[in-house]
């Protein structure tokens, strides 16, 4: 495809479309993005879906379109892989000069495609989407509020606060990208951490039109955890610094019981209450480190084994 467009004078565009059970939002989804890839004739355009495994007829739907409109490919995985991976498989299978990330859900505008596109052209390697408002609750809004900047804070990267993965990569990006070795994936902050020329277009998000959100808050703290993980080894040394803070403390404080013990022949009376809580203290303070570190060992656990991110059952491509 890549190929008949360079033939035909045309950049190629992939639109990356990562999707689970999204039967219900595809029509509306085609319907939207054909209106505003009518604008854009001077570029041919692919749409790459990577589907993870719906139990509903998403899969079906997209094999019977492909028939009708070879702009379609699609893969299907043999289990739920998470969202990240599939976003990351659909970036390797993208052939075109940029790269498009968009999801099924339409929460994002497409209307923007036009103007990302543009600021592409003006020679932007990554262009990307800021969510100024969501239509989510308040106590949902502060969190990512919240993390958006502790991310940034601890992050040894510059990454822009509020943006997800709606953007457009150039193909240098996208190539560095899927080199790439990383298996614990965090892909916004692998792509801005990559530097080149980066522009940020806000925007509103609405709300979803059809359909369950796939993202509940369980799988919310999951991205966060990899996300703070993969972009900063604040927490290791935190916990290397609180383990000194607290030998210094407890070194201090035996220094001064034994000072009263030998210059003032103080003896101090029994504390079970006291003696107690530090040592509980002591264990979770252990404890909580522990944890810390342990989330850094699975991953690097996770990389040594090298599993495939992903594992395709089925596609749309001639021959598979």
């Amino acid at each position: 495809m890549r190929a008949e467009a360079v033939a035909k004078g045309k950049k190629l565009i992939s639109i990356v479309t990562p999707v689970l059970n999204e039967e219900d939002n595809l029509d509306l989804y085609f319907e939207r993005m054909n209106k505003v890839l009518a604008q854009l004739l001077n570029y041919d355009f692919e749409f790459v879906f990577t589907d993870n495994a719906s139990s509903d007829g998403t899969f079906q739907a997209l094999e019977k379109r492909a028939q009708e409109d070879p702009r379609i490919r699609a893969f299907r995985f043999s289990r739920n892989f998470g969202y990240q991976a599939s976003i990351y498989t659909g970036y390797s299978k993208a052939k075109g000069d940029a790269v498009i990330e968009y999801d099924c859900d339409l929460q994002d505008p497409p209307e923007l495609l036009p103007e990302f596109i543009k600021k592409w052209e003006e020679g932007y390697q990554i262009v990307y989407g800021v969510r100024t408002q969501r239509q989510e609750s308040a106590p949902i809004q502060a969190l990512r509020k919240l993390f958006y900047r502790l991310l940034n804070a601890i992050s040894e990267n510059d990454l822009p606060k509020d943006a997800g993965d709606f953007m457009l990569l150039d193909r240098v990006i996208v190539d560095q990208l899927v080199q790439s070795e990383e298996r614990n994936l965090y892909l916004r902050g692998m792509i801005f951490s990559y530097g080149f020329n980066q522009v940020g277009i806000p925007y509103s998000r609405q709300a979803r039109s059809r359909g369950a959100s796939k993202f509940p808050l369980v799988k919310m703290f999951s991205l966060a955890v990899d996300g703070i993980i993969s972009q900063s080894i604040v927490p290791l040394r935190v916990a290397s610094f609180a383990a000194l803070g607290i030998t210094l403390i407890t070194i201090g404080l035996a220094a001064f019981y034994l000072g009263l013990r030998l210059f003032y022949n103080y003896n101090l009376p029994a504390g079970f209450t006291t003696t107690t809580l530090l040592i509980l203290f002591s264990i979770s303070i252990n404890a909580f480190f522990l944890g810390v570190i342990g989330e850094y060992l699975a991953r690097i656990y996770e990389a040594v084994r090298k599993k495939p991110l992903t594992i395709i059952e089925r596609s749309t491509e001639s021959g598979s």
